[in-house]
């Protein structure tokens, strides 16, 4: 019985030291991924943020409607077509935009796995 109970107590301060190198690592690996991923989504986020349509141009083309129907009265004809409507963006754009979206996405998911494995 001896013997048995010396194999279990090295067996034990061999399988503890193991496991607490292995979370060590696995908890730095964590900070590391949470660290590039937050990185990684605020740059991704300022080209998501660029990539946007201008609302200023949209706000001066109506303030111009505006200005002719006060100037020539409110029978003066409306040509609205000059504004920038949704479906006017290449498809280049959309893809773009789609890819930048779904990297972010996957980003603050790496993200959220990396929180839960650091509180696991």
């Amino acid at each position: 019985k001896d013997v048995e109970s010396k194999f279990w107590a090295s067996y034990k301060k061999v399988s503890n030291e193991y496991d607490d190198d292995f979370l060590e690592r696995a908890n730095d690996d964590m900070a590391i991924i949470l660290t590039f991923a937050g990185l990684f989504s605020a740059v991704n986020s300022t080209f998501i943020v660029k990539m946007q349509p201008n609302p200023a141009d949209t706000t001066n083309i109506l303030m111009l409607q505006l200005i002719k129907i006060v100037a020539e009265g409110p029978n003066a004809a409306n040509d609205i077509g000059s504004l920038s409507s949704s479906t006017g963006y290449s498809s280049s754009i959309v893809w773009m935009q789609t890819l930048a979206y779904a990297c972010l996405a996957f980003s603050v998911l790496a993200a959220f796995g990396a929180v839960m494995g650091k509180q696991w």
